[in-house]
């Protein structure tokens, strides 16, 4: 394929995904029309809509960022709140560790 032929790759946020799922679903448009209005491939309109449906139904896909606005800063918190606990847990051994190596502080 030369430079002339490739497709332009286009990068939608979650937020416009949310948006053109949402005019399936909810606004009654097929497919076909959001393809058009949007630029993007049947196969990546027919992810978001499959996404939205779930998360819709309370089923988050796994490995995907949630479409849903507030679905997908619950799943940021989430993250952070487990990194964090890993965070303490590796502290509480490192002093732990630390106690144990340091007679003075027994």
């Amino acid at each position: 394929m030369t430079e002339q032929n490739k497709k332009v790759r286009i990068a939608f946020t979650p937020k416009q995904k949310n948006e053109f799922a949402k005019l399936i679903v909810e606004d009654g448009h097929t497919i076909k029309q959001v393809m058009e209005i949007s630029g993007a491939s049947e196969s990546a309109v027919s992810r978001w809509k499959r996404q939205y449906l779930n998360e819709k139904n309370g089923n988050l896909t796994e490995g995907k960022v949630p479409l849903n606005e507030d679905k997908r800063e619950i799943h940021e918190l989430k993250k952070l709140l487990a990194e964090a606990r890993e965070d303490i847990r590796i502290l509480k051994k490192a002093t732990a560790l630390f106690i144990h190596d340091n007679p003075a502080l027994r």
